[in-house]
């Protein structure tokens, strides 16, 4: 592609992520879905206008890389200890269930492969914790109880898909399961979580040293995509999806990050403030170049639409991904209506799960049609528990009023 070419690429994934996003946002959907149409009305589906070269699949990676670091930087490993068991509940039944019943329908009734059924399933664990905070915050309930049950399962449910992420992305490059490869991945998961923090503490304190006598702006913002960069590249080299690096340069900067073993290593909330401060102009200009991407990277004109595959496997499993978010809500002890706001919440899937599809499909583990289904149900179960909750909650108000 000729440089001049590449601008006008650039320039039109940018505005139109920028104008789609904005659109679904005054008409009350998630703005990753308006980003994601903007890729499928330039790509090869609607208009053929762009196709996702190695440049633009590139600035896509980093994209992800960031995300993840956002991801990170924004979960509260703390909420976990102060919402206790009921977060945990439903976190784990949130996961648990999608993923094995998932991976059953997938290998047991559609007679798909073993890696392509651990991938569907892996893609339905997935909980939008970006979303899931946006909605409870323009309802004004995210300290609410029901709000800080569902964050601290979310949390928890975040770092669970990543690090399953991890598995399925070495089982992937591996072409097949190996129970060797999973003891060396999880392994280094440890190790990374445990000296991650070591390592931006150590950097965060020559950032200060040096702010005090720096004389040029952008010495946080060059100095933390270089940390975050670092880590992604070092989870390439041990075998690990760089996307890893990312989150764990966001969780080990994060100004909520606690370690037991080791309280004397918190962060400075001021400084992981202003890293969040100036970091997100340049996570909000890169990330959305990823979600046009995935929207590229979909041609609809190469789905059999006319097949019953595509149709079943899409609805069976958009009804298998909302209902088994419920699992862990049904069992905790509340009322039925905090129940159902709980569970509703658990089930948007957004960022989360579309960097399971696109891994899925960039690997070669998920086909077209698999490819198409996944980003449909992704998209259904973004969009509709929102609608749904804000509707609940404008009919029968506070959940702590019901019986």
């Amino acid at each position: 592609m000729e440089t001049h070419s590449f601008f006008l690429h650039l320039l039109a994934i940018l505005l139109s992520a920028r104008l789609f996003a904005e659109i679904a946002v005054r008409i009350k959907i998630p703005a990753v879905i308006g980003e994601l149409f903007a890729g499928i009305l330039l790509g090869p589906s609607l208009l053929g206008w762009i196709e996702p070269n190695e440049i633009i699949r590139m600035l896509a990676e980093i994209g992800i890389i960031l995300l993840l670091f956002q991801v990170g930087l924004e979960t509260d490993v703390r909420r976990l200890a102060t919402t206790g068991q009921k977060s945990l509940v439903v976190a784990l039944g949130g996961f648990l269930g999608p993923f094995m019943l998932g991976f059953i329908l997938s290998y047991g009734v559609f007679g798909l492969s073993m890696l392509v059924s651990l991938f569907v399933g892996g893609t339905l664990t997935a909980t939008s914790i970006g979303i899931t905070v946006r909605v409870l915050a323009d309802l004004n309930r995210q300290q609410c109880r029901e709000g800080q049950i569902v964050l601290g399962a979310a949390v928890l449910d975040d770092v669970l898909g990543v690090v399953l992420l991890a598995l399925l992305y070495e089982f992937s490059l591996g072409g097949g399961i190996s129970l060797l490869n999973t003891g060396k991945v999880i392994i280094f998961i440890m190790a990374f979580f445990a000296l991650a923090p070591l390592a931006a503490k150590f950097i965060s304190l020559l950032i200060h040293r040096f702010d005090q006598f720096n004389e040029v702006r952008g010495l946080i913002p060059t100095t933390i995509v270089s940390l975050v960069l670092f880590f992604a590249w070092l989870a390439h080299v041990i075998g690990a999806p760089e996307l890893l690096g990312g989150f764990a340069a966001g969780l080990a900067l994060s100004r909520r990050f606690f370690l037991p073993f080791g309280i004397a290593l918190s962060t400075d909330e001021q400084f992981a403030h202003r890293i969040e401060l100036q970091m997100t102009p340049i996570i909000q200009l890169i990330t959305p170049v990823f979600f046009v991407t995935v929207g590229l990277s979909l041609n609809l004109h190469e789905v059999d639409w006319t097949s019953s595959f595509i149709w079943a496997f899409s609805i069976l499993f958009f009804i298998l991904a909302f209902i088994t978010k419920f699992l862990g809500a049904l069992v905790i002890k509340e009322n039925g209506y905090m129940r159902s706001l709980i569970g509703l919440a658990m089930v948007p899937r957004g960022e989360v799960g579309l960097i399971f599809a696109e891994i899925g499909r960039s690997t070669g583990i998920f086909n077209t049609e698999i490819y198409a289904a996944m980003i449909i149900v992704i998209a259904l179960t973004t969009i509709t528990p929102p609608i749904i909750m804000k509707w609940l909650y404008t009919r029968f108000g506070d959940p702590k009023a019901s019986i």
